[in-house]
């Protein structure tokens, strides 16, 4: 019997494994890096060993300290989770080696999977239907468009779409670069490009004793940069002939490699109901939880269970009626090319969780779930994936339970770093996804534009703007040291009214002037608005709710501020501003034409030189940030007068990484080559779909 797990992890999957344990009455063991020294799993864990570092090659990615960890700390069982080590044979032996129980599949299975290459040859021999493996070099004009994918690891790192031949080389070496980054082996090979297809994979569970089951299907086709947003199940595509098919074939692969434990077979559906293999995740997926709210099983349990010699029933249990959708909040910003966000998350707060890291249903009814890694005042890096969590809701119905999942996103308070809520929310309400016509292309069909759009509009930015000035002078009245009872900027006479100036969210400046008199509120702009009340509900968090009455209707704001940025929250959408100061520091004012580093990271490779012409939105720098590559581009034609940044250097969020002068007449820029038609990788390596053949 296990006594106590180690979770060689971090986050989210951490704080999952923990809960199952706590269920069994195991004893848990944390291990974190320098930049994890606050996080949640490392609170809730019974002993917590460091990782000296911040790096994953440096921490998470040392199989050599994990184990010495668990010894340590005295346990006597590992479990790896998913990405990092998860899927590493050479670390599963060396956990066995130590006399410890590794919770999952056997090294040899895990190996044989390993290799992405020497895994669709395992399948082909098993009759699994599998694409044709290209080798990058031998790549033609022919074969396009093709998927250039890294060999080992997944979550769409070391993935590049290729559309023209042209471009394979720069695509293949900027593949080559994340997976060696984020996996330790720069191995990749090409298939041939799959559009209009669906991502379904299978849910597998083998004991010791020869028994598998297949817990039906997921549809995980929803994804960007390769790396799905979007799950649920089952599928709204698949028949029941179908999913016997695609059970039976994910059986097959299963035991092909004699495989025990939890793990996922992954297929390509086609229109016309084919399927190829893709891949095994040798390791819980992270998209589990849909299938436990399905089938009312506990997948890390069964895990803990199998590894101890348990004998599984011959048949899997049966789904629960129903419908799951989970949904990936990422720190990150969609209409910024998924640029990664970091900084403090002041405030994270999702209404009406039925269960954390657990079935919502007990007691059979339906409900929303949580599984997070963050709490309120996580601090969110840039060594890391960029998830903050994941909800889950399980409805009757597939549209009932969009219609929760939406109203939960829609209804969270999330303060400090921008995040792809908007984007979430507004996919679970658009048609062609509530018809169940989703593909891996879906985000591209239709469009950005639509999908990232925030929530708020343009009229509940600017009221969101005069309920965070009403609340700011709130907050003043409550700390004044007199006369708190009297209205802010209250005159026996009218004056000029009060202004407050913020930064909205694109960027716009927005100017609020009112006045409060015995009349009530009177603002510029606002002839409709009245103020019903402000009342501070957390002055030490600087949170108040500020209550409009907007054309007859009564709408609460809730506004909290934490230095000069405030977030607002209410029915019409959230609102993040920066109050901004009534007289310019000369110090912070940045020279115009400057590429500023939108996040800490590595300089990966400089493409500019002082007094080259360059055309808007040629890619100068590459960083790297939280695993992957993001390209910085000129904002504009002209040239190049700094280059403040050198390869391989560390730089901080508002760095200064160049400068664009405006060109003289005479001067041509020269052929952008960049960015990339969509659709196609630039030749930075930064993909610009997340449609093909996912991860």
């Amino acid at each position: 019997m296990i006594e106590s797990v180690l979770a060689a992890n971090r986050g989210e999957i951490a704080r999952r494994v923990f809960r199952t344990c706590r269920d069994l009455g195991i004893g848990t063991v944390a291990v974190f890096s320098d930049a994890d020294h606050g996080a949640p799993h490392v609170a809730e864990a019974d002993a917590a060993v460091r990782l000296p570092g911040v790096t994953p090659a440096d921490t998470y990615l040392r199989g050599d300290l994990i184990v010495a960890a668990a010894r340590a700390a005295g346990a006597d069982a590992v479990h790896p989770g998913y990405g990092f080590l998860s899927e590493n044979a050479e670390f599963a032996r060396a956990v066995v080696a130590a006399g410890l129980t590794w919770i999952g599949p056997p090294p040899e299975a895990i190996a044989a999977m390993g290799s992405k290459i020497e895994a669709k040859k395992l399948m082909a021999a098993a009759g699994v239907p599998v694409l044709p493996e290209l080798d990058p070099d031998a790549v033609t004009a022919g074969d396009l468009p093709i998927l250039v994918k890294a060999s080992a690891g997944g979550g769409g790192r070391g993935m590049r779409v290729v559309r023209a031949l042209g471009d394979l080389a720069d695509a293949v070496a900027a593949a080559r670069r994340e997976a060696q980054s984020a996996f330790g082996d720069p191995a990749v090979f090409c298939e041939p490009l799959l559009e209009r297809a669906r991502h379904i994979e299978v849910q597998v569970l083998a004991d010791r004793h020869g028994t598998v089951w297949a817990l039906g299907e997921r549809e995980c086709s929803i994804q960007r940069r390769h790396q799905k947003i979007v799950e649920e199940a089952p599928s709204p595509a698949v028949t029941p002939e179908l999913r016997a098919r695609l059970c039976a074939a994910a059986v097959d692969a299963a035991r092909a490699i004699g495989y025990v434990g939890a793990g996922t077979v992954e297929f390509l559906l086609a229109g016309d109901g084919r399927f190829f293999f893709l891949e095994m995740n040798t390791r819980l997926q992270v998209e589990h939880p849909v299938t436990e709210c399905l089938y009312g099983v506990d997948l890390v349990r069964l895990q803990i269970e199998v590894a101890e010699g348990r004998v599984l029933p011959a048949e899997p249990p049966a789904p629960r009626a129903g419908h799951a959708i989970e949904v990936r909040l990422y720190a990150e910003d969609p209409a910024a090319g998924w640029r990664p966000g970091s900084g403090v998350l002041h405030t994270f707060d999702v209404p009406g969780v039925d269960a954390a890291f657990g079935d919502p249903g007990r007691g059979g009814a339906y409900g929303l779930r949580l599984d997070a890694g963050v709490r309120d005042g996580s601090e969110v890096g840039v060594h890391y994936d960029p998830m903050l969590a994941k909800v889950i809701a399980w409805e009757a119905t597939r549209g009932g339970a969009a219609r929760r999942l939406r109203a939960a996103l829609t209804g969270a308070r999330l303060h400090g770093v921008t995040t792809n809520r908007d984007l979430l929310a507004r996919v679970l309400a658009e048609p062609a996804f509530l018809a169940g016509d989703t593909d891996t292309g879906y985000l591209d069909r239709v469009g950005l534009d639509v999908l990232a759009a925030p929530l708020a509009g343009e009229r509940a930015v600017r009221l969101s703007a005069l309920a965070a000035a009403l609340a700011d002078a709130e907050l003043n009245r409550a700390a004044a040291p007199v006369q708190r009872g009297l209205p802010s900027g209250w005159r026996n006479l009218p004056s000029q009214p009060q202004r407050k100036t913020f930064e909205g969210p694109d960027g716009a400046v927005l100017e609020v002037a009112y006045r409060l008199g015995r009349g009530g509120l009177f603002a510029e702009g606002h002839d409709d608005v009245g103020l019903a009340g402000a009342v501070v509900t957390g002055e030490a968090r600087g949170e108040v709710a500020v209550t409009l009455d907007v054309a007859g209707v009564r709408r609460v704001f809730r506004v909290r501020a934490v230095g000069d940025r405030l977030f607002v929250d209410s029915p019409l959408g959230p609102v993040a501003l920066r109050a901004l100061p009534r007289f310019a520091d000369p110090g912070d004012l940045v020279a115009p034409g400057s590429l500023l580093a939108p996040m800490p990271g590595t300089v990966v490779r400089v493409d500019a030189e002082p007094g080259a012409a360059v055309a808007e939105g040629r890619t100068l720098v590459v960083l790297e940030a939280m695993k992957m590559e993001h390209a910085i581009a000129a904002p504009a034609a002209g040239i190049v007068a700094e280059v403040n940044v050198t390869a391989g250097q560390q730089v901080e969020a508002g760095a200064v990484l160049a400068v664009i002068a405006e060109p003289s007449p005479s001067d041509e820029p020269s052929p952008p080559g960049e960015p990339s038609p969509p659709g196609e990788p630039s030749p930075s390596g930064e993909p610009s779909s997340s449609e093909g053949n996912p991860e």
